[in-house]
């Protein structure tokens, strides 16, 4: 382990707090991998969920490759980020609230969440949505305030 690894609590406490992730996907062909910020719900100790059209370029590519990454980090002193890869699952059946407007919540703060959620009620509702989860096999981490940066 590294001077600027986390433990893994630490780990999981950063990746259980409020952060935009990108979740990268592998694609066939030579080309580049597919990285894209979500939204995330995670609680230590299990996967990393999030809500996506289940017939988005997105869900396509994670259903051919069966595995992702996702990094989050924070973008200001001090530095830190987490990523972790593994293998990805889909679920139909998912707790609307929990997953969606809990999220949202989370995001946005309860009012501008509000009225994201009723903007977004239409598209929401047209979407197949499904519930992503990706298992965390392999973990990264860096804290630059154990160097005393920031």
């Amino acid at each position: 382990m590294g001077v600027l690894s986390m433990s893994r609590q630490e780990r999981e406490d950063f990746l259980g707090q409020t952060h935009v992730g990108v979740i990268s996907v592998a694609e066939d062909g030579g080309r580049a991998p597919l990285s894209v910020p979500v939204w995330y719900r995670y609680e230590p100790g299990g996967a990393v969920h999030f809500v996506t059209d289940g017939n988005s370029r997105k869900a396509a590519l994670l259903r051919e490759a069966g595995r992702a990454t996702l990094v989050a980090q924070n973008e200001s002193l001090p530095y830190k980020y987490v990523t972790i890869e593994g293998p990805v699952t889909f679920g139909r059946e998912f707790d609307r609230v929990r997953e969606i407007d809990e999220v949202a919540y989370r995001y946005l703060g309860r009012e501008i969440g509000e009225m994201y959620l009723r903007s977004a009620a239409d598209d929401t509702a047209a979407a197949d949505n499904v519930l992503v989860s990706i298992t965390p096999e392999r973990w990264g981490s860096a804290d630059f305030s154990k160097l005393g940066i920031g």
